[in-house]
């Protein structure tokens, strides 16, 4: 199995050299290394890697989910990271991200438990390396509060709506709530 590990150092700094767009994405990068959830993901989607495949599994995910987190909707979203190889390095083509999303498909019961053991490895870190200073480590409930979302939508499928702020899509809303760190 190859590292999906990246072994330059990047530093985020407000000199103006080496500029990166989306440089919040760094902290995305170092929290997936330092919880383990790109090896996580490079274990357990090994399965699903063709034989002379030149792109891990586990990183074609892991880049797909920072491509979300910045504001991604689709596959081919993926090409804001591979715009920027310094950051993310090698990233996958279009054609070979949508090959291994029918692939994971195909298998849907055994991808979504492999995805869901690497995420819970990868919590059960995060926990570790808090220790004590972890919210919730007291026993008591940890309050989240999340506003609401607005996924945009362009036609009426799946129930989409006209929203409260005069689109159309879906309207997501959470509440604050306790909930236990475990």
């Amino acid at each position: 199995m190859k590292t999906i590990a990246s072994h330059r150092t990047i530093t985020a700094s407000a000199d103006g050299t080496g500029l990166l767009s989306h440089a919040g994405s760094l902290l995305l990068l170092k929290t997936l290394h330092l919880t383990g959830l790109d090896r996580a993901l490079s274990a357990q989607l090994e399965r699903w890697r063709p034989e002379r495949a030149v792109h891990d599994p586990g990183k074609i995910v892991a880049d797909l989910a920072v491509s979300l987190a910045l504001g991604g909707d689709c596959l081919a979203d993926i090409a804001l990271l591979r715009a920027q190889p310094d950051l993310f390095g090698p990233v996958a083509s279009d054609p070979t991200v949508s090959r291994l999303i029918d692939r994971l498909a195909r298998d849907e019961v055994k991808a979504l438990k492999a995805l869901r053991a690497a995420r819970a490895a990868a919590r059960q870190r995060a926990w570790d390396l808090a220790g004590t200073a972890a919210p919730g480590s007291d026993g008591e409930l940890i309050p989240i509060d999340i506003d609401a979302t607005i996924v945009i939508a362009h036609s009426d499928k799946q129930h989409a709506a006209p929203t409260w702020k005069h689109t159309f899509g879906f309207q997501c809303a959470m509440r604050r709530s306790g909930v236990s760190p475990a």
